[in-house]
């Protein structure tokens, strides 16, 4: 009788608060822009034509206009679509749209706690200053940044090397690269590609991603109260998330043991230093777990966007051997076979550095699982904006704008070129977004891609082998995003 009670009261647990959430639900919708209609209580989410909004967003907006509401579950967000939109909200509006609503994914491992995870604005911007100074600064006057870079990707050629021209997956390979830069700096040290505990990290932090990115991640971001109640694969994710926090934490003990204020060795202990000149101050910002969930953010962000940057690079060469070639021999010209390119030659590879900047206009990626929050109320653009509403702004369609690019739905180096061949900026590229929620690791992000880029395409030409030689780029990229086979690729080391 009290499993029979239980259950029963779970159920109008439930009952309750579809009804709650669905009756404000339709409440808050003649109030927003507007939309596609939502289901009863589960809003947009199962709808095909509506999510995800990278592949749905051109039929909306060509419905609704460049602002739109979708509904995840029974919660609002409301779409900002193309370049002179997206600017307005961000640039010129910076503050009312500078907010960041609460995660529930994100939520539920940090607990308030850390640059990302925080709802105190204060603690935000002095979280997030000083862990921008950190990178701006590692080493603490050892090797620079682009050094870190160039070194840890003649790791990476020596990695390729060894499959001798063989197919392979590249994956794997760039994301230890990757995530091993940021970890010379978290950590003070790299890590072996072949190290197993190592490998086990890289694969928590991609199932994560994974989960965050799926049906499973939108519906339990839209309802989390509902699925913490049932059983399923988020569980998993938490439980192997946490597990990785538990390295960090044994981490930062470690350090602490070790520490010598006069020779920092990484932001771990630079945190750590911090925490004890602020030990006295009321805010209270700099703590254990402020530091644990900060290296966890940086740690999750350095593994995933710049290696779903650089994989997608390599895949658009492979589909565009006429352009890689071109890039190869722009490459010989400039940089002397007896070194690798370093950021001073970025100047000098105006092609080099286009083809890098098209690739990530072109690479269609999805924003939706970090939205921005309104911090007061306003009017925008002729709608009212109530505080607290939670706002995407839609990069996607910035990069695709047909108002902004010549040809926005091809790969075209030239949209970085101007008439003499120079490289040239184009205010409609935001894969770091732009305003107060810019992307924190944009200047490391810029500098892996480039020598990384640089350096892979001097060394090796790639080339795809078997079935997948007809498939195009992106389906090539969704296999990789998606699948547990992924399609492999030749790396044929060059004689320069």
């Amino acid at each position: 009788m009290e499993v029979v009670g239980a259950g029963a009261l779970l159920l109008l647990c439930v009952l309750f608060i579809l009804f709650f959430s669905s009756s404000k639900m339709y409440k808050e919708k003649n109030q927003l822009p507007p939309g596609p209609s939502p289901s009863f209580f589960l809003g947009n989410i199962l709808q095909k034509d509506v999510l995800p909004l990278s592949k749905c967003y051109r039929k909306l907006l060509e419905k609704y206009g460049p602002i739109f509401t979708v509904w995840m579950g029974g919660k609002p967000l409301v779409v900002l679509c193309g370049y002179e939109v997206v600017k307005d909200a961000l640039l010129s509006h910076a503050e009312e749209f500078g907010g960041r609503p609460i995660f529930p994914i994100h939520d539920r491992l940090c607990k308030g706690q850390g640059f990302l995870g925080t709802r105190n604005a204060t603690k935000w911007k002095e979280l997030r200053r000083f862990s921008l100074s950190t990178l701006r600064e590692f080493g603490m006057g050892r090797k620079t940044m682009s050094e870190r870079v160039q070194e840890e990707a003649l790791f990476l050629v020596k990695e390729m090397d060894a499959t001798q021209g063989k197919p392979f997956d590249p994956k794997r390979s760039i994301t230890s690269a990757l995530s091993n830069v940021l970890c010379s700096v978290l950590y003070g040290k790299r890590f072996d590609y072949e190290d197993e505990n190592f490998q086990k990290k890289m694969c928590i932090v991609d199932e994560r991603l994974h989960f965050m990115r799926g049906f499973m991640g939108i519906v339990y971001s839209a309802m989390p109260q509902i699925m913490e109640c049932l059983p399923g694969q988020h569980f998993k994710s938490f439980a192997d998330t946490e597990t990785l926090c538990d390295f960090i934490r044994e981490t930062v003990e470690s350090h602490r043991q070790t520490l010598d204020p006069q020779n920092p060795r990484d932001y771990i202990d630079c945190f750590l230093m911090r925490m004890e000149k602020e030990q006295n101050s009321p805010e209270n910002f700099y703590s254990t777990e402020d530091l644990v969930m900060s290296v966890f953010t940086l740690f999750f962000a350095s593994s995933t966007a710049p290696r779903d940057a650089l994989l997608f690079s390599l895949l658009v060469m492979v589909k565009f051997p006429h352009i890689q070639e071109k890039v190869q021999q722009e490459i010989d010209d400039v940089v002397c076979a007896n070194r690798v390119p370093g950021m001073e030659d970025r100047v000098r590879l105006p092609f080099t550095n286009a083809v890098i900047h098209e690739t990530q206009r072109y690479q269609i990626f999805s924003t939706e699982i970090f939205p921005r929050e309104m911090t007061c109320h306003i009017e925008f653009r002729g709608y009212n904006f109530p505080k607290g509403t939670s706002v995407l702004p839609l990069y996607t369609s910035v990069h695709y704008d047909p108002l902004q690019w010549e040809t926005p739905e091809e790969f075209n180096p030239d949209h970085f070129l101007n008439e003499k061949g120079q490289f040239r900026k184009r205010d409609a590229f935001m894969p770091f977004s732009v305003g107060k929620r810019y992307c924190l690791g944009e200047a490391l992000a810029r500098v892996e891609l480039f020598l990384f880029f640089s350096i892979l395409l001097q060394k090796f030409t790639f080339q795809l082998v078997g079935d997948v030689k007809n498939m195009d780029v992106w389906s090539l990229y969704m296999a990789y995003k998606t699948s547990k086979q992924h399609p492999q690729i030749q790396a044929i080391r060059r004689s320069v």
